[in-house]
């Protein structure tokens, strides 16, 4: 690659974060870094927008960092627009003393590439530069494919709480400030992980995906970190670890909250030094990775009560994206159902289209305490034994004691009580007959009741027979 343009644009004369990171870029091991460093310095002809937009459109520069401060002379949002209206197109990457969630998503929205909060650090400063410059510079061919094949075509929905959320994503994407998914289990936290890494310039390399809570506490420092051989009883051949195995693309840490605190100490020090020591080695390595991590509790409340570190917490926690639970976007049930309908029938070359308005009805009505993840193994499931080109209701199979739950919300006793027994006599009804290939005789038997009884509930509960004799379970 030609020599790199770098302008340092300082909003605040008087502040010395500018002079540092000059003095990082120029001692640089790379003589390919060319770095000018400009203060805005209008005169009594020009406002200070007409002397920035001056500077850098006679400097050309391949990366802008903006230098901001509270005595900044234009406020950050202004700069960055005044910027992106420049011919001169350059990713800008913002550099504060601090920034609060909201400020850097605004960031973000009008046109920054980066946001880094000081004290600039030089193992992080130059990766995040070069990375943003060589995306700048390829050609943009590969960008729907990573959508359709990994990114927001597979996260479904149109519920206005989930969307506000999701539509961060390509913003979050584009930098590599700390992002916290919370969520309950099965909400899509993953999903969009995975979104936020193959949107982003790390496109190109490893997502690494870890659960937290599947590894024994004692283990946890050796996975993350690796170890050599020898460094323990039974360590007869090295192990690279998580941190080396996502290098340069994206590291996501599952339920981090179950992390003992040992190695949330050891992760907080890679984070902050991007440095780390494999056990039983000397030896420090150096690794440019992003860390995505994930939790179904509410990880404040865990660091008031001490099980988890503060400061990791707020170096995790830039930019946090809450997903809300199935129960509260009961509008997109009939939306995902469809969505994975679609999926199943042609894994298994099922010619089935369509849900039946009772099959709909059932599931918009269930509380899905397994969120998303319950809703696609249930249709899985209806699509596996449905012979028809409609999953019907008596294919939604759901959790009884949920289903429970769900029906008795707001009701008295006595209207809960009878909508679980009517629920649980047309389930019993269903399973006798199909235990008899839908033979009313057998079945009524089976149940000991008398026929004329028995053909009364499949009556009332409008089940048909038919349908259990061609498809037995």
């Amino acid at each position: 690659m030609k020599e790199m343009k770098t302008l340092i644009v300082d909003l605040d004369a008087g502040c010395e974060t500018g002079i540092t990171i000059q003095q990082i870029l120029s001692s640089s091991s790379s003589r390919r870094i060319q770095v000018l460093r400009r203060s805005i310095q209008p005169d009594h002809s020009v406002t200070f927008e007409e002397s920035l937009s001056a500077t850098v459109l006679a400097y050309r520069p391949d990366a802008i960092l903006l230098v901001v401060a509270p005595r900044s002379v234009l406020p950050a949002r202004s700069a960055i627009r005044h910027i992106s209206a420049s011919p001169a197109k350059a990713p800008v990457i913002v550099v504060s003393e601090n920034g609060g969630t909201g400020e850097i998503a605004d960031l973000l929205s009008v046109g920054a590439a980066d946001y880094i909060t000081t004290p600039v650090r030089p193992t992080d400063l130059l990766p995040r530069i070069w990375r943003l410059v060589r995306q700048g510079a390829e050609p943009d061919t590969v960008t729907a494919g990573l959508k359709e094949k990994f990114g927001l075509q597979q996260i479904v929905g149109k519920n206005q709480a989930f969307l506000s959320e999701i539509h961060k994503i390509p913003m979050v994407a584009k930098c590599d400030a700390g992002v916290l998914i919370t969520g309950e289990t099965g909400t899509g936290k993953e999903l969009c992980a995975r979104a936020v890494h193959y949107l982003s310039p790390r496109s190109g390399y490893p997502f690494v995906a870890v659960n937290c809570g599947a590894i024994p506490p004692e283990l946890m420092e050796n996975e993350l970190f690796g170890h050599v051989r020898g460094a323990f009883t039974g360590a007869y051949v090295s192990q690279q670890g998580l941190i080396r195995e996502a290098d340069g693309g994206t590291l996501f840490l599952d339920d981090i909250d179950t992390m003992p605190m040992h190695a949330q100490v050891k992760l907080l020090r890679f984070l902050q030094e991007k440095e780390y020591k494999q056990l039983g080695s000397p030896k420090t390595h150096r690794a440019d990775l992003r860390v995505i991590a994930a939790s179904n509790i509410d990880l404040e409340n865990a660091v008031e009560n001490g099980r988890f570190r503060r400061d990791l917490f707020y170096r995790l926690n830039v930019i946090p994206l809450n997903l809300p639970p199935l129960r509260e976007r009961r509008d997109d049930i009939p939306t995902l159902a469809h969505h994975f309908l679609k999926k199943y029938a042609a894994e298994f070359g099922k010619n089935v289209g369509n849900f039946s308005a009772e099959a709909i009805a059932i599931m918009v009505r269930y509380h899905w305490s397994g969120n998303v993840r319950e809703l696609e193994n249930v249709v899985e499931r209806a699509v596996i034994f449905s012979q028809d080109d409609v999953i019907k209701d008596i294919h939604i199979v759901l959790s009884k004691l949920a289903n429970i739950q769900a029906a008795s919300s707001g009701m008295s006793l006595k209207e809960a009580k009878a909508r679980a027994i009517e629920r649980f006599e047309k389930d019993y009804v269903e399973q006798v007959l199909r235990a008899n290939h839908g033979n009313i005789t057998k079945a009524a038997h089976a149940a000991q009741k008398n026929r004329r009884a028995f053909w009364e509930l499949v009556r009332k509960h409008k089940i048909d027979v038919s349908e259990m004799r061609s498809n037995p379970l």
